[in-house]
């Protein structure tokens, strides 16, 4: 990146840091973009060249899983079935993804399940990018699956992944980031199992 790029990811993430610090000290609806501009060191003004409210912040990576299947899409090989893309997707290396497991997770989730703005808008992102991902793996793999059949594998998929993730943050606050990366993928390899057997 150069050195313009570098700066604004580096604001970008105060941004991310300070909203999160101040949700979970003070509440989400008792929180301002004006508290969250001045604790990263920024004009409100600003604030709004990098999200559109403060509810965006929560959900800073919300396009990072559109990106990743059109790279999986990009450099599948051609053995690969659509199922195969979205289990890639969802592991970078062998790590489950950042929105899942990240720090933000624990305090998302539960703003997710008290404040109705941030449930509205995770169901938002939700239904977009399930539509958008399905829609690319019709474009890619028009001979095995339609738009109907696609929906529902992204749906199942984004069902095991949200479900997976709730049970773990219900278990335990205990884990390390690590043991929750790994618990996370084991169970949601174990729904998805029947999905991925090939003939």
């Amino acid at each position: 990146m150069s050195l313009r790029e570098r700066k604004r990811a580096r604001t970008r993430q105060a941004l991310i840091d300070a909203a999160a610090d101040l949700f979970e000290r003070n509440g989400y609806d008792e929180t301002t973009v004006a508290e969250i501009a001045a604790a990263a060191e920024i004009g409100t003004r600003t604030f709004f060249s990098y999200f559109a409210s403060k509810e965006e912040l929560l959900f800073p990576d919300a396009d990072s899983r559109v990106q990743a299947m059109i790279e999986a899409i990009a450099n599948r090989a051609p053995d690969d079935r659509p199922i195969d893309l979205l289990v890639r997707v969802l592991s970078d290396g062998g790590e489950v993804s950042e929105d899942i497991v990240g720090k933000l997770t624990p305090l998302r989730m539960r703003l997710v399940q008290t404040v109705p703005a941030i449930r509205g808008r995770a169901l938002q992102i939700q239904f977009d990018t399930e539509r958008r991902i399905a829609d690319l793996l019709v474009e890619a793999f028009p001979d095995q699956v339609d738009d109907l059949s696609a929906r529902a594998l992204t749906g199942a998929f984004a069902g095991a992944v949200r479900g997976a993730s709730q049970a773990m943050l219900d278990r335990t606050g205990d884990l390390t980031a690590e043991q929750r990366n790994e618990a996370t993928r084991q169970a949601i390899a174990t729904t998805l199992a029947p999905l991925l057997k090939r003939d």
